[in-house]
């Protein structure tokens, strides 16, 4: 059965679902000044996450060139491709032209979820992920109960609780994935008062899922169910989001197959700027990489020959070879984009009915006439910017650092004297202290002082307290808690 629209683009918040919320006055002063999706984009700008995304890795840790694009501005060009794929949906796509106030709904809905596609993400980018992904696999007993010491006075309880954790909770961890805490982030993170998170519309949490798929499920077979984009903690909120918009699981929003077209873009073309910038390649190299990669591509060969007679033309103006590459690099960024997107819009169209019915299986750039080009910039992309040895080594100390935090926080979080009361004394000065400098709000979840935590075992709320205080943190703030409960480790109080 196919996708309608009508439920796609549903403006119901999990809020009004529940009898015991009314509406205040401002809220409804609020609804018509904007609307509903318009306020959902509105709610994650403003929101906290955003702004650490500024102090987060984008393909280049810890950059102190201004100009070198952070996660925040990457979010930006992420959510400013979307909206204009928005715009497109809204005014010249036959078969959005029914969707009444298209203009008010498309265009904000994107740029949303183009702004949020990332809030989850650890620091130092994807090396946190698998930071995170490693530390629970060498700890992996943590999830076994037989690994309780039989001299342990609380095995009873605890073989127990360890012993309820599904599969799906514990791949959670050992497949853990920024894109399922992207929407716990907007679903319980955010306004402590209550477990709704940002409160955003139905159709915005949808096409913000990029995986709707939970980690035992995950297959590496289909570009929507190769990772996993929800926890088991927000199970509950996912079965509300399948159920009034149509989703089911392994089945994609037709709005969030262009979010992943404009993430993709961006960081094909824009890492690549990134890398010429900071001078690890010039424009020249950049166009001999993508001739020879892509020899017999038509869009590649016409955008390096327009590169080049750039490049020629700027000599003119008597630059230096840092002035004369970032020019060059300007207007093929222009040039790139302009194709990319296109192309995306005719894929879109020309795959328009497996979309809408749910049945699409292929990314949309990898079935567009821009795959060659974004192959060979992918391949660029690896060999010129991320596999570079000043990368390598800020993600080396992004991993070493977040690994020994993780074992630091999780001695705050369990080493306490009741496993079944988990705000009882801590049992050591240093865990008291580790445990007083993780998030309150986290630690209120995590004590079940919200629903959210309800019925869920307390091992599984251990382990996501630890990933919810690593994923807040920017990568400076993991090397500065890092040094800072480092010193009192190695003291007498401390584990060392």
């Amino acid at each position: 059965m196919s996708f309608t629209w009508d439920n796609l683009l549903t403006s119901k918040r999990i809020s009004r679902l529940d009898a015991q919320h009314a509406t205040s006055p401002e809220e409804a002063d609020a609804v018509e000044r904007r609307t509903e999706w318009e306020r959902d984009y509105d709610r994650i700008l403003f929101s906290t996450p955003v702004r650490r995304l500024a102090d987060k890795t984008q393909v280049f840790p810890l950059e102190i060139h201004d100009s070198v694009r952070t996660r925040l501005t990457h979010s930006h060009e992420v959510s400013n491709l979307a909206r204009a794929m928005g715009t497109f949906l809204a005014y010249g796509f036959g078969h959005t032209h029914t969707i009444a106030n298209a203009a008010r709904i498309l265009p904000p809905i994107l740029a949303a979820v183009g702004l949020a596609h990332d809030l989850g993400n650890p620091p130092f980018g994807h090396q946190g992920e698998r930071t995170i992904q490693q530390w629970f696999a060498k700890h992996s007993d943590i999830f076994d109960s037989c690994s309780v010491s039989k001299n342990d006075p609380e095995r009873p309880q605890k073989q127990k609780d360890i012993g309820s954790l599904t599969q799906a909770m514990r791949n959670d961890f050992l497949k853990f994935e920024g894109n399922a805490q992207t929407f716990r982030l907007l679903t319980r993170l955010q306004t402590v008062t209550n477990d709704r998170g940002l409160n955003l519309t139905l159709a915005t949490l949808a096409a913000v899922l990029k995986y709707p798929t939970s980690s035992d499920k995950t297959d590496d077979s289909h570009p929507a169910t190769k990772k996993h984009g929800y926890f088991q903690s927000e199970s509950g909120v996912i079965s509300t989001v399948f159920e009034h918009t149509g989703l089911s699981q392994g089945k994609r929003h037709p709005l969030t197959w262009l979010m992943e077209a404009c993430d993709d873009m961006a960081y094909l073309i824009l890492d690549a700027e990134d890398a010429v910038k900071k001078g690890l390649v010039s424009v020249s190299d950049l166009f001999a990489f993508l001739e020879a990669e892509a020899p017999d591509d038509p869009q590649t060969r016409s955008l390096v020959e327009f590169g080049r007679n750039k490049h020629s033309e700027h000599r003119a103006y008597g630059l230096s070879p840092s002035e004369l590459n970032d020019s060059t690099m300007q207007r093929f960024r222009v040039n790139t984009i302009s194709i990319m997107v296109d192309a995306t819009l005719n894929a879109f169209s020309k795959n328009y009915n497996n979309i809408i019915a749910g049945d699409h299986s292929s990314d949309l750039i990898s079935c567009s006439s821009a795959k060659s080009l974004a192959k060979a910039l992918r391949r660029f992309d690896f060999t010129h910017a991320y596999r570079h040895k000043s990368v390598l080594a800020l993600e080396l100390k992004g991993h070493n650092t977040i690994y020994t935090l993780m074992d630091m926080l999780w001695e705050g979080i369990t080493s306490r004297e009741k496993y079944d009361e988990p705000d009882s004394k801590r049992q050591t000065p240093f865990a008291q202290y580790v445990y007083s400098r993780i998030s309150e709000n986290y630690r209120r979840i995590f004590e079940g002082r919200t629903q959210s935590s309800k019925g869920l075992p307390i091992r599984y709320r251990e382990a996501q307290l630890l990933t919810d205080m690593i994923s807040g943190m920017t990568d400076n703030y993991v090397l500065a808690l890092h040094a800072e409960l480092e010193a009192f480790r190695s003291g007498p109080s401390g584990s060392k």
